[in-house]
């Protein structure tokens, strides 16, 4: 994603990398979401929720459950990447508020959700988690919805 990085992102890229090798997406989140693409440190997902423009970022390394458990580095390129991440995803949602949280009370691999919310979104101004039945997106919606966060992330 040559739009994100700096010199600065490269050089913490590269340190972030070698820590990667034996990363795997855990099944829940496999089965809950939709690639979008992959940044310097994270793996960007799209939760396969039509009600709200939700992403995922999950940390390419290995074993992680918490923030801490990532190096001063990898922290560093982490809340870089949350932060361009919610403002590119307000800009294209309009958002009225960004929500970014870290549970992993279900999923124990460390994943940032960032999701746009909306006044007139179905559950505002309520947290969205155990609100209602996910609405998966149709298959066409789901392809412009990945296409226009990539084109959105790689600036």
């Amino acid at each position: 994603m040559g739009g994100w990085q700096s010199t600065e992102i490269v050089a913490a890229s590269n340190k972030v990398m070698s820590t990667t090798s034996q990363f795997e997406l855990h099944p829940q989140l496999r089965k809950d979401t939709l690639s979008v693409c992959d940044l310097s440190l994270c793996q960007v997902l799209l939760m396969n929720d039509a009600r709200y423009p939700w992403v995922i970022l999950v940390p390419k390394v290995a074993d992680v459950r918490e923030i801490w458990g990532l190096s001063p580095d990898q922290q560093t390129q982490l809340w870089t990447e949350v932060s361009r991440c919610a403002e590119r995803l307000k800009e294209l949602t309009r958002a009225d508020k960004m929500n970014v949280a870290t549970l992993g009370n279900m999923v124990p691999q460390l994943h940032i959700h960032v999701i746009a919310r909306t006044a007139d979104d179905a559950v505002w101004p309520a947290p969205v988690w155990g609100r209602g039945e996910a609405q998966p997106y149709a298959t066409l919606a789901a392809v412009r919805r990945v296409e226009a966060l990539q084109l959105t992330f790689a600036r």
